[in-house]
C-alpha cells in the first residue's frame, strides 16, 4: 500500500482529494496547521488508512519527520489567492515559497512530489493561448510566490506540477469567495448580478476534478514526473459574462454591466490543456454542475462561518 501525505490537506482542495485517495486504497496522512475549521477532517478519521499530523510547512524539522517514510508528497499548503497574500505578504512568502524550499530540502529523489501551482502564473496574455511553454508573467504576490515555488520544486525534486484554473464546486472545506460562487450568491440573495470587466477570460476546474488529477498523476507517475501540466479543460475557459449568464439562467437573476470598479487582479488568459488530455485525463464536471451545487447547499449554510480565504492572516 503506497503512503501519501497531503501537506495542507485540510483545505478546499485537500478535503476533496482525501476521499478519492482512500477509495483507491492509499494510506493517507494529512499534515496541516488547521488554520481553518478542523471539523471537516472528522469523517476521515474513522477510516483506518487515514492519519493526521498537526504541523506547519514552515517548520522544516517537523516536515522532515512527517514525510520521511512517504512514497508520495502532495503539496497544497499555501496562502491562496491575491487578497489573502496581500493581507499578510510575509506569511505568504514564508508559507508558499519557504514551504516549497523546506520540502525540497527534506525529500529524496525517490519520493514523488505533486505540486499545486497556479494558472495565474501566466498573468495577462492577450495574443495567444497559453501552453506549458508560454513564458510566465505573474502579476500578483500570490502568483509570484507560486511561480517561484514551482521553479524550486521542479529543479530540486522528482515532481509533477499542475497549473490549475480557478477551482469551483462544493468541498468539505467550503469556499464561497471564488468568482463563480460569489456571483451565484449575489444572484440568489439579490436576484441581481453586478458584473465588472465582463470580457476578461478565466480558466476553471471543478475541485473534485482537481483532486482527480493528483490521483491520475500517481497512477501515471513514470509518464508524468518532472513535467508541468495545465489543469482544466478547453471548454472551461470562460469570460466573466459567460459565467454570469449561466448563473442568471439558473437563478432568474438580472445582469448589470458596470465600470465603477476595477479588479486589482489583472489576469486575463486562455489556456490549452492538450498536454494533459493526450495522456488520458479528462474533466468530468462542468461550470453548470458547480453552480447547481452552490445553489443546492445555500439553504443549509451559516454565513457567520468563514467560507473564505480572505479573513485575517494570522502567523
Amino acid at each position: 500500500m503506497k503512503k501519501v501525505i497531503i501537506i495542507g490537506g485540510a483545505g478546499y482542495v485537500g478535503t476533496s482529494l482525501i476521499p478519492q485517495l482512500l477509495e483507491k486504497n492509499f494510506d493517507v496522512t494529512v499534515y496541516d496547521r488547521l488554520f481553518w475549521n478542523s471539523d471537516v477532517l472528522i469523517p476521515f478519521l474513522l477510516n483506518k488508512n487515514f492519519h493526521f499530523i498537526k504541523g506547519d510547512v514552515r517548520n522544516k524539522l517537523a516536515l522532515k519527520e512527517a514525510v520521511k517514510d512517504k512514497d508520495i508528497i502532495v503539496l497544497l499548503a499555501a496562502i491562496v489567492g491575491f487578497p489573502a497574500c496581500d493581507a499578510n505578504p510575509r506569511l505568504a512568502k514564508e508559507t508558499n515559497v519557504g514551504g516549497a524550499k523546506n520540502l525540497s530540502e527534506v525529500v529524496s529523489k525517490n519520493q514523488y512530489v505533486l505540486y499545486a501551482s497556479s494558472g495565474s502564473n501566466y498573468g495577462r496574455v492577450l495574443d495567444q493561448i497559453c501552453t506549458e511553454k508560454t513564458p510566465l508573467r505573474p502579476i500578483t504576490l500570490y502568483s509570484k510566490t507560486k511561480t517561484e515555488s514551482e521553479i524550486i520544486l521542479m529543479n530540486q525534486t522528482t515532481c509533477t506540477a499542475f497549473r490549475p484554473g480557478t477551482a469551483f464546486g462544493v468541498s468539505p472545506r467550503l469556499r464561497l469567495d471564488l468568482l463563480p460562487h460569489q456571483l451565484t450568491l449575489d444572484a440568489l440573495q439579490r436576484k441581481h448580478i453586478t458584473l465588472y470587466e465582463g470580457n476578461v477570460i478565466r480558466p476553471f476546474i471543478h475541485v473534485r476534478d482537481f483532486g482527480r488529477a493528483f490521483v491520475f498523476a500517481i497512477e501515471n507517475q513514470k509518464k508524468m514526473q518532472n513535467e508541468v501540466y495545465n489543469l482544466g479543460a478547453d471548454e472551461l475557459n470562460y469570460t466573466k459574462r459567460q459565467m454570469a449568464e449561466f448563473i442568471a439562467k439558473e437563478t432568474g437573476a438580472t445582469i448589470e454591466d458596470s465600470d465603477k470598479w476595477s479588479d486589482p487582479d489583472k489576469r486575463h488568459y486562455e489556456v490549452s490543456y492538450a498536454k494533459l488530455q493526450k495522456l488520458g485525463y479528462k474533466h468530468t464536471l462542468s461550470i453548470q454542475d458547480g453552480i447547481k451545487e452552490i445553489i443546492k447547499i445555500v439553504p443549509i449554510l451559516r454565513f457567520d462561518q468563514p467560507y473564505s480565504n480572505a479573513k485575517e492572516m494570522i502567523d
